[in-house]
């Protein structure tokens, strides 16, 4: 499936693509910091899933965040069970490229790792990223407790008094419970470090967001 509506709104689950019952390879250990990729959150510390384009840029940038203890690429949002990037790609999951961000809210707090979110891409954009479209690269944050939606939100609305003084379009980003997380192929985890020069189309607008003021207690 190939429809170019699908890149432009997000496909209804009645026509999304069948998918498969088993998850598609991936790498079984992060290949910056060695853990294993699909590492549970170790106590004390949080997760959190955050799509700002495509993901190969944006993982990059949350793994050399301090704070950030584990990150993997991936796949949420959409219909379809297990997609491969192809399936992602042609619009007919419905899913986004997506990063899980594992951290530690003593050395970096929620509002801040919101912050380096809201500043390293353009949340107006609607379904694309820069030269990147899609539904793919829509801006997205789940979030896995209503604190942290809470705080997703109160951030929003404070970066978007920012842009409106800047003026710049309002914010498109989705903001929802966090779903299932389908992590992407090998060749795209931590696909920076594997390939230093390989293409990296995250850009922000320039605007500085008003929050994060330390680590939480």
């Amino acid at each position: 499936m190939s429809d170019p509506v699908w890149k432009s709104q997000i496909i209804p689950a009645e026509r999304a693509l069948p998918g498969r019952p088993d998850a598609i390879a991936t790498a079984p250990t992060h290949f910056v910091t060695g853990r294993d990729l699909k590492a549970a959150a170790p106590e004390a510390m949080q997760e959190i899933v955050l799509g700002m384009g495509c993901f190969w840029g944006v993982e990059r940038l949350f793994w050399q965040t301090p704070g950030v203890w584990h990150t993997a690429v991936g796949y949420a949002g959409g219909s379809t069970p297990n997609p491969t990037y192809e399936e992602v790609c042609s619009g007919g999951t419905g899913h986004a490229e997506v990063v899980r961000v594992v951290f530690d809210p003593a050395q970096l707090s929620l509002d801040d790792l919101l912050k380096v979110f809201w500043e390293g891409h353009d949340p107006t954009q609607g379904m694309r990223q820069g030269n990147d479209l899609g539904t793919q690269y829509r801006s997205v944050i789940q979030t896995l407790d209503d604190a942290q939606a809470e705080a997703a939100r109160a951030s929003q609305a404070r970066y978007q008094a920012e842009l409106d003084r800047s003026g710049l379009g309002a914010i498109t980003t989705i903001i929802e419970p966090a779903g299932e997380f389908y992590y992407a192929e090998d060749y795209h985890q931590q696909y920076l470090a594997k390939n230093p020069g390989g293409y990296c189309g995250i850009g922000g607008t320039g605007v500085v967001c008003p929050i994060g003021t330390g680590v939480s207690a």
